[in-house]
């Protein structure tokens, strides 16, 4: 690099804003009025000013509503799956009676999607739930066995078409008689010779229904988030993104696989997180720009205080989790990590990253101490249980975020948000409006209000 792009090189702090101007812009939105406008900018706004661990107006609040909206609606997962003018009215309802900092995008997959697939990873209402069923399920399965590293390590492209799919999708069985991409160098023909295979065949055109079925369920989705960003709600991810230890054990792995393999082969685990931290970042920084959103969201399963020691956390799961999120920092993204189960034991370790440049969002963290050992280094989101806002009453919920407004709003770097996501009972709606009753009244900082006036 030349002393001239050395100084014309955009810092990260750069880089991010100009990903947040694009965000507040928002291209391509036709708002319904200026009204609509100005509120969308606000929301913004309000985020920004969170992640920058400065006073917004008010303390962010991110409804955690999940697939909620189907079930406000009249219809169930599996309808909204199955009828996209269905999900579309059941969506446009709950956009109509309630506030929100950030838009609750609709299911983005459909029924018949699901079923041409045959995932054995993952089952849905109505493909292997009943239909009446409230949310998904992921299966864990040991996709990659214990003697395979090498094969993901040396080539992780081939691995996944000819050994992945295959094993944990029923439409790609065909694809083991697929030869490596690298043997078609120089003779690229060759590539498809296993094209005259019927089992081949058969899984190159469930990849076109696949694909037409996709394509249904993404314009009737599509056509719900204009909506919703035109009416004033801004879309939070702009991208997602794993740990490389929760990549491995959720996906290939297994929980059981991957905590033996920390005893009985460390070298080739590490060895394995090495060479996905690269392709993780490309893979969230594609989305985020393509999106035009910086948040990038990363459920984190395993690195809880439950799943593994302290000593474990800093030797398999912190040292790549981190150098993921430097990756996407350093572009200018903001990683929305969702520290699932407790990260009591976790705190002082992952305050290790630049000031002000990821969110926390907690489950079931003690947020007195997330505040106090985190509150000047990183953006907080959480943790009113989901429990409550299943089966308390709208008092109650009030009290609940309204404490940790007090603990965790002191200063800015808050937003009020679920320790994970709701679904369906007869008590959420009234929990979630009183979830943004308490934002509004007991979360206005009045040094933001005395500035602006």
């Amino acid at each position: 690099m030349t002393r001239d792009e050395a100084q014309t090189e955009l810092c990260w702090q750069e880089k991010r804003e100009a990903r947040f101007q694009r965000w507040l812009s928002a291209p391509g939105v036709k708002f319904i009025n200026a009204e609509a406008e100005q509120s969308y900018k606000a929301r913004v706004n309000r985020i920004v000013d969170a992640i920058r661990l400065r006073e917004p107006d008010r303390v962010p609040c991110f409804l955690p509503a999940g697939t909620f909206p189907a079930f406000y609606g009249g219809i169930n997962i599996y309808k909204a799956m199955s009828d996209g003018e269905a999900m579309k009215q059941a969506w446009r309802k709950f956009l109509r009676d309630f506030d929100n900092d950030v838009l609750v995008p609709p299911i983005p997959t459909s029924a018949r999607a699901d079923a041409l697939l045959q995932n054995k990873a993952r089952k849905s209402p109505g493909n292997g739930l009943p239909e009446n069923a409230s949310m998904s399920q992921y299966v864990e399965g040991e996709y990659m066995k214990a003697d395979e590293y090498d094969a993901l390590i040396e080539d992780p492209s081939d691995f996944f078409l000819r050994t992945y799919l295959p094993r944990v999708m029923g439409a790609f069985q065909g694809f083991d008689r697929l030869i490596p991409f690298r043997y078609a160098f120089g003779l690229p023909g060759i590539f498809l010779e296993p094209a005259a295979l019927p089992e081949v065949q058969a899984a190159f055109q469930k990849i076109v229904d696949y694909g037409k079925e996709m394509m249904k369920a993404a314009a009737a989705s599509a056509q719900i988030i204009s909506e919703g960003q035109a009416m004033g709600f801004p879309l939070e991810w702009g991208g997602g993104a794993h740990a490389p230890f929760d990549l491995l054990g959720d996906t290939l792995r297994g929980t059981r696989g991957i905590l033996t393999d920390m005893h009985r082969r460390p070298d080739k685990l590490h060895e394995a997180m090495e060479v996905c931290v690269a392709w993780i970042v490309e893979s969230a920084l594609r989305r985020a720009n393509l999106s035009g959103r910086p948040l990038i969201f990363m459920a984190l399963h395993k690195g809880d205080d439950a799943h593994m020691s302290g000593k474990q956390f800093e030797t398999f799961y912190w040292p790549y989790l981190k150098r993921v999120i430097l990756g996407l920092v350093n572009e200018g993204c903001v990683p929305l990590l969702f520290a699932e189960g407790i990260y009591n034991s976790r705190l002082e370790v992952i305050k290790d990253l630049p000031k002000a440049s990821v969110i926390w969002w907690f489950d079931r963290t003690d947020m007195a101490a997330a505040k106090h050992i985190l509150g000047d280094t990183a953006c907080l989101a959480g943790n009113v249980p989901t429990s409550l806002m299943c089966t308390g009453t709208p008092t109650q919920v009030k009290e609940c975020c309204r404490q940790l407004i007090e603990i965790c709003g002191k200063g800015g770097g808050y937003i009020l948000t679920g320790g994970a996501q709701v679904h369906y009972t007869p008590c959420v709606a009234d929990n979630l409006h009183a979830m943004m009753e308490v934002a509004k009244e007991f979360g206005v900082y009045k040094r933001a209000v005395a500035r602006s006036s």
